[in-house]
């Protein structure tokens, strides 16, 4: 890439964080929930929209609804398999144990309290905290690799 190019690129970078950076943060923020999430996903937004400049056209109504999906994308990139697993592995055995009976047992979750002899309110408090964790774990992954 030349020099010309790159300034180009770091232009419209600039531009458009100024134009709907507000709007995209406002926008990551409610599908992750975490500011530093959100600006990792803002920021591989931008990056793409610099990688393929063609894309945004010139009307600002299409640029911002091309941006939000480009964000969409990059928030639900699914994990590989071995992230997925690895990410699996990082949770508390109780954690994984109320996944495994939900998930792949295909049992709902007064099945699984009886499965495990917890009572049904211990078993959906650990499958969010289990969800949620994952889905730290995943975006962490998928930011780590993609920036």
């Amino acid at each position: 890439m030349s020099r010309r190019d790159q300034a180009a690129g770091e232009v419209l970078v600039r531009r458009l964080f100024a134009e709907h950076g507000a709007a995209l943060m406002a926008y990551a923020m409610r599908l992750s929930s975490d500011r530093a999430v959100a600006e990792d996903l803002v920021r591989e937004t931008l990056l793409r929209a610099w990688a393929q400049p063609a894309a945004l056209g010139d009307d600002r109504g299409p640029v911002r609804s091309h941006l939000f999906g480009v964000l969409r994308g990059v928030a639900g990139t699914p994990a590989a398999p071995t992230e997925m697993l690895d990410a699996v592995g990082t949770l508390p055995p109780g954690e994984r144990e109320v996944l495994n009976q939900l998930y792949f047992q295909g049992r709902d979750v007064k099945e699984a309290a009886a499965s495990l002899g917890l009572p049904a309110e211990t078993v959906k408090s650990r499958s969010y905290d289990a969800l949620r964790r994952l889905r730290e774990a995943l975006t962490g992954v998928s930011m780590g690799a993609a920036g």
